[in-house]
């Protein structure tokens, strides 16, 4: 049945979304933040009603226009509550706009815990799972991988349950779906019991990392590493499961010393240095090598709940950019872009590379569908909200993940359509084909999502 419209009323005006790294924003024409179900079917009806687009936004962390629109966004942060929780089955039923940060709190109260985090927990569970998110660990999935089932609306107002035992299409396409299958509104997550990480990060270098990949990626749960670009220097994280054991405890002038070098060198100090290479740019690879000494020269180890040591500091705002490519074309990739970084003059770039590790999936759209993958993060920061110039080093970048396989990370700024997607996924034309099928008037579609479906 469509609706009086009222809800009209409950749009906002003159709103300007803009992403965490500040390099992307919009003004819709309309904001809502959807108390129910029913107030959210009501936004599509209008939307329909006055030929409007709608997109979902989350917490606005990703760096790219994903959720940018000029018509209708929508929040559903009011969509965040914890419905059931099963310790048997270590399984938790949640609204999709609750977040990470929220999920953890409440597992953490049922001794149960998420088997694997990204960076960062203050993102929306529908906008982990809608754009492929992931930890690292050579058993571990991205996290759209534990979801077991979830329920959508679609343009049409109707609600969907799907799973891989029930219209099992669509659960593969949503999940990685961009936001364009439906509205996520409930969905189920599989966690585990509850655990301590040990973490155990030493110095290394690029040469040897490579060498001892295989065997070191076995060695643990959780294996990852940052290479600092201009030089040979790798920091190695390394964390296991660990139970029936005590947090790391710190006495006030260790935690005082923490926090000096975290962030008073490492973030603050750092941002200075890096806005005084804007001026004179052959500073950066100085900078990159005093850091890793300053940092990450000595090895250090401890003990913490899961989602702490997941976690980390993000630092300030920056581009960044990120493709996944098969595991075994790591080392030849790295060495790729480490060789052309040194040979090209007047490339300065900013440190970590940062490596993950995930293992193969059947979601349709997932960076890591059919194959165990190596995530490569690039960055260039901007300090102070100052851009620097990069566009040559993504360039290269892209071509050497490109040429070997690679795959971009949904929620990162990238310039592939639905030509090259063709090839890079085997059932990209069945998730347009359920697209379409769910979406046949595009209600869903922004100008991020233009660009992947178009094929010119």
């Amino acid at each position: 049945m469509m609706g009086d419209f009222g809800v009209e009323a409950k749009g906002v005006k003159q709103i300007k979304f803009t992403n965490w790294s500040q390099t992307f924003s919009c003004e819709p024409n309309l904001y809502f933040v959807p108390k129910d179900v029913e107030e959210l079917r009501e936004i599509i009806f209008l939307a329909k009603s006055t030929n409007k687009k709608i997109r979902v936004v989350g917490c606005g962390h990703s760096p790219s226009d994903i959720c940018c629109t000029d018509d209708y966004m929508i929040s559903l942060r009011f969509f965040n509550n914890v419905l059931s929780i099963n310790c048997e089955t270590n399984t938790i039923r949640v609204e999709a706009g609750i977040t990470l940060t929220e999920i953890n709190a409440y597992l953490d109260s049922h001794k149960l815990a998420i088997p694997v985090l990204g960076s960062v927990s203050d993102i929306t569970i529908a906008g982990v799972i809608s754009t492929g998110t992931h930890g690292s660990g050579a058993k571990f999935g991205v996290l759209a991988d534990y979801v077991l089932d979830m329920e959508l609306i679609t343009t049409s107002g109707d609600t969907i349950k799907c799973s891989r035992d029930e219209n099992s299409d669509v659960f593969l396409s949503a999940l990685s779906g961009l936001g364009a299958i439906g509205i996520i509104i409930r969905l189920t997550f599989q966690c585990e019991p509850a655990f301590l990480l040990y973490e155990y990060s030493y110095p290394s270098t690029l040469g040897e990392v490579l060498e001892e990949l295989d065997e070191e990626l076995k060695s643990c749960d959780h294996y990852r590493f940052l290479w600092f670009p201009h030089t040979d220097c790798v920091s190695v994280q390394n964390n296991n499961r660990i139970y029936n054991k005590e947090v790391t405890k710190y006495t006030a002038s260790q935690r005082a010393c923490n926090w000096f070098w975290d962030y008073a060198i490492g973030y603050y100090t750092l941002e200075f240095a890096y806005w005084l290479s804007t001026y004179y740019q052959p500073l950066v690879p100085y900078i990159n090598r005093i850091w890793f000494w300053l940092q990450y020269s000595r090895p250090k180890e401890r003990i913490d709940i899961s989602h702490k040591v997941f976690n980390f500091e993000c630092l300030f705002k920056q581009h960044v950019n990120e493709w996944s490519i098969p595991r075994e074309k790591t080392a030849k990739v790295l060495l790729e872009l480490k060789s052309w970084i040194e040979r090209t003059p007047n490339i300065y770039v900013h440190f970590p590379v940062e490596v993950r590790f995930v293992k193969e999936d059947d979601i349709y759209l997932s960076p890591a569908y059919g194959r165990d993958s190596t995530f490569i993060n690039i960055i260039m920061y901007r300090p102070y909200g100052k851009d620097v110039s990069h566009s040559a080093y993504w360039d290269q970048y892209e071509k050497i993940m490109k040429e070997s396989g690679g795959r971009p990370h949904w929620a990162k700024a990238h310039r592939e359509n639905a030509s090259d997607f063709v090839k890079m996924y085997p059932y990209f034309r069945a998730w347009t084909q359920v697209r379409k099928r769910l979406d046949p008037i595009n209600l869903l579609i922004n100008s991020y999502l233009n660009r992947i479906l178009n094929e010119s």
